[in-house]
């Protein structure tokens, strides 16, 4: 982990305008700047970037956040590289610490690792460029395959020359450690001998999410039946197959534009398809897709579109994983290309253009693809049909997302018509399906949480809500937030006497048990530690939007986002109005407020108001609010205990204390010119 003193650092150098600058054209407007949204596009720019809170927020798409997160949103960082990426930036020293001695020894492998391969792929692209085999042999192949001179060097593409151990050589020279060389698979030991473990093959560097090289894929170019086509890394510390996706590094960023992420199988593809501009393109380098290059790609979209060769393995390898992909949430599609083509030759073929129309007038979805296709092997055996209904029924309901409700639905009414059989009865088949899995899932508890969940189902049910109580708690959750937002606007400020708002408010109410949300009780418990022990710096609001625990800064972002802003309209309107400002400067303050009549008016009047300090306001509002609710609390308690038999002097003493917070109620709610709803 990253040392508390050098997160420190990072945190006091940083500067928003100028890390999202480097990445939006910002135009200053009033306290804010301005720009088109790096996350979707637009041509009115939405992306506003506010330097006193240091914050960003989109009101195109909704996307908000701090310094970092927009660095680990827009680069795909993990916090950790963000970090990284910061501290490099504003040439700030890495402390990292452990907490044991072998996380310490896998990372400094992990680092030994990155170091060479840098070095391997920069050996193998001076090679490809700079030596007459690399040119005649590595580089004439490339342009054979229509490939220009800058897609390969954007991809750092290289060639590993014939002599046996020309690399290792030059690693060896550099001092690099034998058995971290092997463990690379750049090198590898035969006869106690070491040597280059790519001899004579194009080398496709594979990076990870931060541009980093975490292995190869190395192509053979001369005709050998007995060595494979592709030779890749090893896994190790850093190379692992299941999470990678060949090309995520390159096309990030256009995936997140595009909000679409298209699949291919291998190196070759990915680079065509970025010469001719299409870029939210990886690959899955030929294997079965995995649960975590699933949720690679879920990080970027939502909507995937596999596009393989048209051919029986292309269809065979494109449906391998869809069960999967639909219970990540993702939207499938698939494309199949024709002429027994590949992306790769396809689009050098049809150019750009064509294969992008192709690609959206192709699309198939991919459950009724798979229902196309095992329908046509059925080829009318009832019994194969019947396989197929229980099929198609067991992956309609891996989509079990309460949000995808409908998509679900839309399936069932679909996938009923093709197969022409009865609605419900496909339906209840999913339902089974359903209930068989959570059924698996609930033997599969402890008993003790299954007991636990009993209860809760219990309880649940009680309770007995209805629509009302649910805007009721949709009320308190709104409540609880503005008292959250008070905190970190106005807790540092004082009040009367000098007396920090915060004392003021942590006086009037010190019961945390009134607050429901989880995330808000853990903020205040945090501020108010932090607050009693005097560490102011842990009390200002950029502590809580840079906060480690990114619940916290999540919250801490959303509760402090953007103020409401005049509008264009307004501007217009008030410029227009006919004398309204001969008025105001025209008349005294006392005669113009006598003129205001009119709705019109009144509303300018709320124009002219929007400036005025409202901080007193907000932290009554928002204190009278939780006043009310712990004694509306104590009513209820009270009136249990009144139910319960009692002698009369108990009673009296009762009925005297529910007098008293009544009073109370009626004394807040006159002060705060609150209406109880009963």
């Amino acid at each position: 982990m990253i040392s508390p003193n050098t997160i420190q650092q990072i945190l006091s150098r940083i500067d928003i305008l100028d890390v999202v600058g480097g990445f939006v054209k910002l135009k200053r407007r009033g306290a804010n700047y301005l720009g088109l949204c790096p996350f979707h596009n637009e041509k009115s720019p939405s992306f506003t970037v506010s330097p006193a809170k240091e914050i960003y927020k989109c009101f195109g798409c909704g996307k908000s956040g701090n310094t970092i997160s927009f660095i680990m949103e827009h680069e795909k960082y993990s916090y950790v590289d963000a970090l990284k990426w910061l501290a490099n930036k504003y040439g700030i020293e890495i402390e990292e610490t452990f907490a044991t001695n072998e996380q310490r020894e896998q990372q400094q492998t992990a680092d030994s690792l990155y170091i060479i391969n840098s070095f391997a792929q920069q050996f193998f692209s001076n090679t490809l460029f700079d030596t007459e085999e690399g040119q005649d042999i590595g580089l004439s192949y490339l342009k054979e395959r229509g490939f220009r001179e800058e897609i390969i060097r954007k991809f750092q593409i290289g060639y590993s020359p014939e002599q046996r151990d020309a690399f290792t050589r030059e690693a060896l020279a550099k001092q690099f450690n034998k058995d971290l060389l092997i463990k690379t698979g750049l090198v590898t030991n035969r006869n106690d001998q070491l040597m280059d473990n790519y001899r004579g093959r194009v080398i496709f560097p594979v990076h990870n999410h931060s541009g980093k090289v975490l292995g190869f894929g190395a192509r053979i170019l001369k005709t050998n039946d007995k060595a494979p086509k592709y030779i890749n890394t090893p896994e190790n510390e850093i190379y692992v197959k299941s999470k990678i996706l060949y090309g995520s590094w390159f096309a990030r960023q256009a995936i997140d534009k595009a909000d679409e992420c298209l699949l291919v199988e291998g190196y070759t593809d990915v680079v065509s398809l970025h010469q001719a501009g299409i870029e939210n393109v990886v690959a899955s380098g030929g294997t079965s897709l995995t649960q975590d290059q699933l949720r690679l790609i879920r990080k970027y979209s939502n909507n995937l579109t596999i596009v393989y060769d048209g051919d029986a393995a292309g269809i065979k390898a494109a449906l391998r994983g869809l069960d999967m992909a639909l219970e990540e949430g993702l939207n499938v599609k698939l494309v199949l290309i024709p002429d027994k083509e590949d992306p790769d030759s396809y689009v050098n073929k049809v150019g750009a253009n064509n294969f992008r129309e192709f690609i959206q007038k192709n699309k198939k979805d991919f459950v009724l693809f798979q229902l196309e296709v095992a329908l046509r092997d059925a080829a009318g055996d009832s019994v194969k049909k019947a396989d197929v209904v229980n099929q198609v029924a067991e992956t309609i309901s891996k989509i079990n997302k309460a949000e995808d409700f409908t998509k679900q639905q839309d399936y069932i009414r679909q996938c009923s018509e093709i197969l022409k059989i009865d609605e419900a009865g496909l339906h209840a088949l999913v339902n089974k399906f359903i209930r068989d899995k959570i059924a698996t899932q609930e033997r599969a508890l402890p008993a003790i949480e299954a007991k636990q969940i009993e209860e809760n189902s219990s309880k649940a049910e009680a309770t007995n809500y209805d629509d009302a109580t649910f805007n009721l708690l949709f009320k308190d959750e709104l409540q609880e937030r503005e008292f959250a937002r008070v905190l970190l606007e106005h807790g540092n400020k004082p009040g009367n006497e000098g007396q920090p708002i915060a004392d003021y408010i942590f006086n009037e109410i010190i019961d945390e048990s009134l607050f429901d949300n989880p995330e808000i009780i853990k903020l205040i418990t945090v501020y108010k530690k932090a607050f009693y022990e005097h560490d102011s710096a842990k009390t200002e609001k950029s502590f809580f939007i840079y906060h480690p625990d990114t619940s916290l800064s999540t919250l801490a972002v959303s509760l402090l986002n953007f103020p409401y802003e005049e509008s264009e309209h307004w501007k217009k309107e008030f410029n227009q109005s006919t004398g309204y400002q001969k008025k105001l400067f025209e008349k005294s303050y006392e005669d113009f407020m006598r003129t205001i009549t009119i709705e019109q008016d009144k509303s300018l009047l709320n124009y002219l108001k929007i400036g005025e300090d409202k901080t007193h306001e907000e932290i009554e509002s928002a204190v009278n609010y939780f006043k009310l609710r712990k004694i509306k609390r104590m009513l209820l308690e009270n009136q249990v205990d009144m139910e319960k038999p009692h002698t009369p002097a108990e009673f009296e003493t009762l009925h005297k204390t529910h007098e008293h917070l009544k009073s109370l109620e009626r004394e807040i709610v006159q002060k705060a010119g609150t209406v109880i709803i009963k």
